[in-house]
């Protein structure tokens, strides 16, 4: 029988829940028309309204080792790249479809481009292959929850066909997974409704993605969307549940558990501005201060943060997203090691912030300024000593005249011992290293 236990899962995924931190990249035709990647569904855009797109596709600038290095400079250790979206166009050179971007005056397979790109630079790569398919002619389309043509007759389908479309898809992923070297991580987007599960034969597609890369990892969506769980949230995952659960736009409250309460491997999809794929309008984008505390919260709870940037139609990522990025990376080059292969500490949440934890290493990260000293609640006497872990520099671990009270907890000040108050070092958040005692 097949299983899918969360020893296995955990044991797949080791790795992965070591880099902590990716950059999803959202990128088709869509960038064109810059109203985000659903445009085609949103406004009803027949197949001649959106054709209009594949003949201008021509991204002159799409230089995807700059993406690489970008990603790299920010800290992030792996990248998902959109290989093919809801619209079904394919950034590679399919068999199987003309609706390539080979075929464009691109004429260029993007996807093997952007896999060597960032091979190059040490990162990991993984591939985003959307189950849902608006150009296939097989796949569902009128009476279906999101196709354009949901509400046009002329496009309703015998039931018998999607078949044919399964079949196309497997044929697609096996493409992926075997012209294009090792990848690491498969990421499908979405199972809803009656399109989730067997219906996509879930069994037989995981049973073919490991026996073609035996060590990737796949996200939970063949049987659940960003707002369903599936069942690896449950004690008895199906062969097909994936490896890590995938909430988007959001961090769960209290990380990802099981129904037995046990923490399993999670990432957050989050966008830096409002929109997934290039939006020329959007800029409200993320500070770089919210999202190193969004990468310490996801940590915090044991999860990765797969930050996304869009890029535009020339294939360039924003210069906003880029200068954020960088001064993300400029603070993980100093503060990486409370990130990477850290998680959880065991600890309730601080006060001032929040706590992440490698073996004998507590990382409290300070985002708020205290009036006097730093209250560590229940560390009295567990700490060997505490170090700035920016610069290395000695922080004091006392117990002041003030506390009596709180016998068991510990005291940290950044300052000589009897200068209480005093501002943070980085008001993104400074981050002390503290080893405990074994």
């Amino acid at each position: 029988m097949d299983t899918n236990s969360l020893e296995q899962i955990r044991e797949r995924s080791q790795s992965f829940l070591q880099d902590r931190f990716g950059m999803f990249i959202h990128w088709g035709l869509y960038a064109i028309p810059s109203r985000g990647e659903w445009v085609r569904s949103l406004e009803k855009m027949t197949l001649e309204d959106y054709q209009v797109y594949f003949d201008e596709f021509n991204p002159i600038e799409y230089d995807p080792r700059s993406w690489a290095k970008a990603a790299k400079n920010a800290g992030m250790k792996y990248a998902v790249l959109t290989a093919k979206h809801h619209d079904g166009f394919c950034l590679f050179d399919s068999e199987l479809t003309d609706y390539k971007s080979t075929n464009t005056k691109a004429s260029r397979d993007l996807v093997r481009e952007f896999i060597d790109a960032f091979r190059a630079e040490g990162l990991k790569v993984g591939l985003y292959y959307s189950l849902l398919d608006w150009h296939h002619p097989d796949y569902p389309a009128y009476e279906d929850k999101f196709h354009p043509m949901r509400d046009n007759p002329e496009f309703k389908r015998e039931k018998s066909q999607i078949s044919r479309y399964v079949d196309y898809m497997h044929g697609q992923v096996r493409e992926l997974l075997t012209n294009y070297g090792k990848i690491d991580i498969m990421f499908f987007d979405f199972a809803y409704e009656e399109m989730i599960g067997e219906t996509w034969k879930s069994t037989e597609l995981t049973k073919m993605i490991r026996s073609l890369q035996p060590h990737i990892i796949i996200n939970s969506r063949l049987e659940s969307s960003g707002e369903e769980t599936g069942s690896i949230y449950t004690k008895e995952p199906t062969f097909y549940s994936g490896d890590y659960a995938s909430p988007e736009q959001m961090i769960p409250p209290g990380g990802v558990m099981n129904e037995n309460g046990e923490s399993i491997p999670w990432e957050a999809n989050i966008t830096l501005n409002n929109n997934w794929g290039y939006v020329a309008s959007d800029r409200t984008y993320k500070s770089a201060k919210t999202i190193i505390r969004k990468l310490v919260e996801c940590v915090s709870k044991n999860g990765n943060l797969l930050l996304n940037v869009g890029p535009d139609a020339k294939g360039k990522i924003p210069q906003e997203s880029l200068t954020i990025l960088t001064e993300v990376g400029e603070w993980l080059s100093r503060n990486g090691e409370s990130i990477y292969g850290c998680g959880d500490a065991s600890l309730p949440k601080p006060e001032w912030g929040r706590y992440t934890r490698n073996g004998d290493r507590l990382y409290a990260h300070v985002f708020e300024e205290c009036i006097g000293a730093i209250n560590m609640p229940e560390l009295a006497g567990h700490v060997k000593h505490g170090r700035l872990l920016s610069d290395g520099s000695e922080v004091s671990v006392f117990r002041p005249w003030n506390t009596t009270m709180y016998p068991n907890d510990a005291f940290v000040s950044l300052d000589k011992p009897e200068h209480h108050t005093y501002p943070l070092p980085d008001k993104r958040d400074t981050v002390i290293q503290l080893t405990l005692k074994k």
